[in-house]
């Protein structure tokens, strides 16, 4: 199908098979665990070739995935075996317009590639806390992150997006164009189409650009009043306060130890009466910084997290859901619980328990009815990032017991009726009403029969064709 003389591939689209350095190149992802698996993959280089290939899988009946930075961990896109991969890690630019405070990037494009370019701009862009997930994944599922109180969720920002169908047509699709499928894309994106660029609003830099960053390290005898405290926080954490809490295995004290890192979107001396009940809590590693907004993914964790978190290659599950409220007794048991997984599973010691307590106000401020994305409410996220070392099956099987086990716990207490999870954080084992809610579903149903009725783009937490 791919090598037929008739496709007239441009001159910079590639075409690899298994067992080749540019094979792995194109499919090589995130996580190993329930990933797809592909028997080919094309490598697009202009636009007219990936709406090609779309549009000739679509009539062959090929199965296939478009993927940009390759960090989706659903166990659904493990449903995809031997099929086509469509990379498009080749769409790599990236256009800053500094008079219209537009982005403009293409589908390859990474969170982290944005950073400077809009950092020399003068200009900033919500974003998530990592640098490798694709900017244009991150978007059409959400776009969680330290700035939600002041900018909204990335998808909030989103202007426009280039989109192929699966008809194989190449349309804009925003509030003008398509305005209907707009809706839909902004929290339900990757059932309906392969974007191939997409254009942002951006903002310019928060206090020119300096943030002040509180890193702590907490031990076991201090993590409940941790925890006590950041309930205390619930109604009233600031819009420019964003947390990020992990419960992890520190290697040099043989314990498990809470990481932290705070960071206030403003001026210094406001950001250190902000955190100053964290402070108070005098934890035995503290570092308050002002840190350049271009730097905060770098540097957070004292620089190692980012490197860390956007290894590939590794297997991981991940049981992530929303929350509504701060609940410090469950955190607290969430605490106990790792602590006693690492204990007794030297193997699965790289796992963490993350939590990310995330102001709201300028989520919120938007009308539910603006997007797809559903969970508007939501103040938190809790995500058991558990890995094991490969071959180790009872570190595996603990791993997965314990990372269930706290979803249960944290959906119980999380003030939703059941677990919820936007769709980006879905694991996958979630029925369509967690992800995308009862409201949502019908006019996304109807959106899926209109514009994918074969269900081509049915890998990644598909919504269905028809609801109730």
């Amino acid at each position: 199908m791919l090598s037929a003389p008739a496709n007239n591939w441009a001159a910079n689209t590639t075409i690899s098979y298994p067992g080749s350095e540019q094979f792995v190149n194109a499919t090589e992802r995130w996580t190993i665990y329930s990933a797809p698996t592909y028997s080919a993959a094309i490598s697009p280089g202009t636009e007219e070739d990936a709406r090609k290939v779309v549009k000739l899988a679509v009539k062959s009946n090929v199965s296939f995935l478009a993927t940009g930075g390759r960090h989706g961990y659903t166990t659904t896109l493990g449903r995809m075996q031997d099929g086509l991969a469509i990379d498009m890690s080749k769409f790599k630019s990236v256009v800053v317009n500094k008079a219209a405070k537009t982005l403009t990037i293409g589908a390859g494009v990474r969170t982290g590639e944005v950073i400077e370019p809009l950092w020399a701009a003068g200009l900033q862009l919500p974003t998530g806390s990592a640098s490798c997930p694709g900017l244009v994944g991150v978007t059409l599922g959400g776009g969680v992150g330290r700035f939600m109180g002041i900018f909204g969720l990335v998808l909030d920002s989103l202007v426009s997006v280039r989109l192929i169908t699966a008809g194989g047509q190449l349309i804009t699709v925003s509030r003008t164009e398509n305005a209907n499928l707009f809706w839909g894309l902004r929290g339900a994106g990757a059932n309906f189409g392969v974007v191939t660029s997409a254009t942002f609003k951006v903002y310019p830099l928060i206090n020119g650009g300096n943030l002040l960053s509180a890193e702590m390290v907490f031990p076991a005898s201090q993590s409940a009043a941790y925890f006590n405290l950041v309930e205390s926080y619930n109604g009233r954490l600031p819009k420019e306060l964003a947390g990020i809490t992990i419960v992890s295995w520190d290697a040099a004290s043989n314990s498990t130890v809470v990481q932290v890192n705070w960071v206030y979107a403003g001026p210094e001396a406001a950001g250190r009466a902000a955190m100053a009940p964290f402070i108070a809590l005098n934890p035995p590693i503290l570092y308050v910084n002002v840190v350049p907004w271009n730097l905060l993914i770098a540097t957070a964790g004292g620089g190692g997290v980012d490197k860390a978190v956007c290894q590939d290659n590794i297997p991981r599950d991940l049981y992530s859901l929303n929350l509504r409220r701060f609940h410090a007794p469950t955190y607290i048991s969430s605490f106990a619980k790792m602590d006693a997984f690492f204990q007794q599973n030297p193997g699965g010691r790289s796992s963490i328990l993350q939590f990310e307590f995330f102001p709201n106000q300028a989520v919120i401020a938007v009308p539910a009815n603006d997007t797809a994305y559903p969970w508007r409410d939501t103040v938190g996220y809790m995500n058991p990032n558990m890995l094991w070392t490969p071959g180790d099956e009872p570190a595996q099987r603990a791993a997965q017991a314990v990372g269930q086990e706290l979803r249960r716990d944290l959906a119980a207490t999380s003030a939703y009726p059941e677990l919820t999870v936007f769709l980006n954080y879905a694991r996958g084992d979630e029925t369509k009403e967690q992800i995308y809610s009862k409201c949502k579903l019908p006019r996304l149903a109807a959106l899926k029969k209109k514009w994918d009725p074969t269900n081509a783009f049915g890998f990644n937490n598909p919504v269905p064709m028809r609801y109730p």
